[in-house]
């Protein structure tokens, strides 16, 4: 068994709460700074500190401080665990219907 299961605890706990994945989700498209982030939630910029804390010791996100203003990334390869976890608990069924899907796609691509 792979000894990753910190890691993704960390994570999925990161990740409970909506405006954490909110938060994921807009770095996503690109870094922020923080006062840019809380914009959209109605709480005190202290409250979000805590909700960018957990993601941060989770690994989930960095943030560098430059003068005043704090930018926060998405760590590169941070939601990996979760895709790897995710992935070995697929069924047998699941594996063969995908394999199934790779035979008829490369059946229909030699017809043609």
């Amino acid at each position: 068994m792979p000894n990753y299961h910190g890691e993704l605890d960390a994570v999925l706990r990161a990740l409970a709460d909506p405006t954490r994945r909110a938060v994921v989700e807009r770095l996503a498209k690109a870094p922020a700074i923080v006062t840019e982030l809380a914009e959209p939630f109605p709480m005190a910029l202290p409250s979000f500190l805590q909700h960018l804390r957990v993601l941060e010791e989770a690994g989930v996100i960095t943030s560098e401080k430059h003068g005043r203003v704090r930018t926060v990334t998405l760590r590169p390869g941070a939601l990996d665990v979760l895709h790897l976890w995710l992935g070995e608990q697929r069924t047998p069924a699941e594996h063969q219907a995908d394999r199934l899907g790779i035979h008829l796609v490369r059946t229909a691509q030699k017809e043609h």
